[in-house]
């Protein structure tokens, strides 16, 4: 007990230093702390963002309290006190700086209009608040944006499960027509005519020639880079699990209880700790009135037995991420939950066979185990290591500053 009790100190201690280390000239007037005070050139951040620490190789790596616990087979799937899957770390705190300024920056697109902050909102879990999302030049896409955080643990991407790696899932929206509308050969252009980036890239990726041009792999690093560091583990359920019972409250507890009874079957396919088992579920969601059935996964695998069948999503924040479902169609946590107990394929269209998952059945929960539900849901909002949206980008700085600086 006495050891368990000092690893929990010892690493909560270090979170603690990776927090403040690259936040100390935020509180100094409120100025962006990753640039120059005395120009207008940005620097990348030199230590690791919250929940990593540095090694000797200047190596960022993802620190938790999860680590202390074991994980049947290693898959990251179990109860309280199990560890989570493997985790993509091993970026260097430039990489993931850089990632972060190319996030927020309407750069990548093909008319500097539209960012991958557009779809993945920080302040909305890392999703945008709407059914399907918006595109470049307005266009309507067909299906909702997904949240990011703690992508490091994910091991396919896509609601149709289509990338098996971040760099792979990233080429659909940045060279879609209808999302980001850029194409390879301009993305790389537009980055290394501007005199910010190739000096931001050349010091995250010393090990290249300093003359060398900024390459795509190395894009779709610091892009991944970044959103590997978005990881969301301190949530009023998490301290609940690491032993502080006071935690929670009679209500999420019993909450809690019933998400993972063999009643309501929550927890079979959003396993804690990650609250999700990574596995493609047909559940029989309804499609928006008037859209033809999405047949996902079916596509992708081509495999018939998985038509209308989608990537379980993680729960986690989940509460700041609606709508629901693939297609938005819930507005609210109590609207999806409510679908669950609706009885066995009640949505599936007409002349639609489709091969539901055996734990989609009729749980008839009540209304007030609905509310415990939600309640519950609500205990796994962790937005402590938000990072901060850079207050100037790259593409914005004053060319003649940076060409004096």
């Amino acid at each position: 007990m006495i050891g368990k009790g000092i690893t929990f100190l010892c690493l909560s201690c270090f979170l603690l230093i990776s927090i403040m280390a690259c936040q100390e000239n935020k509180e100094k007037g409120k100025v962006e702390q990753y640039i120059s005070l005395g120009t207008e050139s940005i620097e990348l951040c030199t230590t690791c963002p919250p929940g990593f620490l540095l090694n000797e190789e200047n190596q960022c790596l993802s620190k938790n309290l999860y680590q202390q616990y074991q994980s049947l087979q290693d898959v990251g799937v179990g109860g309280l006190k199990t560890s989570l899957p493997e985790v993509r770390d091993g970026f260097s705190p430039q990489q993931i700086d850089l990632g972060r300024y190319l996030f927020f920056d309407p750069i990548l697109s093909a008319d500097g209009s539209v960012s991958c902050a557009t779809c993945h909102n920080p302040d909305q879990g890392f999703s945008d608040g709407k059914a399907v999302s918006t595109g470049i030049h307005g266009a309507q896409l067909t299906r909702s944006s997904p949240s990011l955080w703690n992508v490091a643990y994910l091991k396919n991407f896509f609601w149709d499960a289509r990338a098996a790696s971040l760099e792979e899932q990233m080429l659909g929206p940045l060279f879609s027509e209808k999302e980001m509308g850029n194409t390879p050969e301009n993305l790389k252009k537009s980055l290394n005519r501007n005199p910010t980036y190739t000096r931001l890239f050349k010091d995250a990726f010393p090990a290249r020639g300093q003359q060398d041009s900024i390459q795509l792999e190395e894009i779709y690093t610091a892009l991944t880079a970044f959103e590997t560091s978005l990881i969301s583990l301190n949530s009023k359920y998490d301290q609940y699990a690491h032993g502080y019972e006071g935690a929670l409250n009679e209500r999420e507890i019993k909450g809690m209880n019933i998400f993972r009874s063999f009643v309501a079957r929550c927890a079979e396919c959003h396993t804690p700790p990650l609250f999700t088992n990574q596995q493609i579920a047909v559940i029989g969601t309804p499609e928006p009135d008037g859209k033809a059935l999405d047949v996902g996964a079916e596509k992708t695998f081509n495999d018939p037995s998985r038509r209308g069948g989608f990537k379980v999503p993680s729960l986690r924040n989940i509460e700041r991420t609606a709508p629901y479902m693939h297609s938005g169609k819930f507005e609210s946590l109590r609207e999806t939950v409510a679908f669950y107990t609706k009885g066995r394929g009640h949505a599936v269209p007409k002349g639609e066979k489709l091969y539901l998952h055996w734990h989609i059945w009729e749980p008839d929960l009540s209304d007030d185990e609905l509310d415990l539900l939600v309640d519950f849901l609500k205990t796994l909002t962790d937005e402590s290591f938000k990072p901060i949206v850079p207050e100037r980008l790259p593409s914005q700085v004053n060319l003649n500053s940076e060409t004096n600086s």
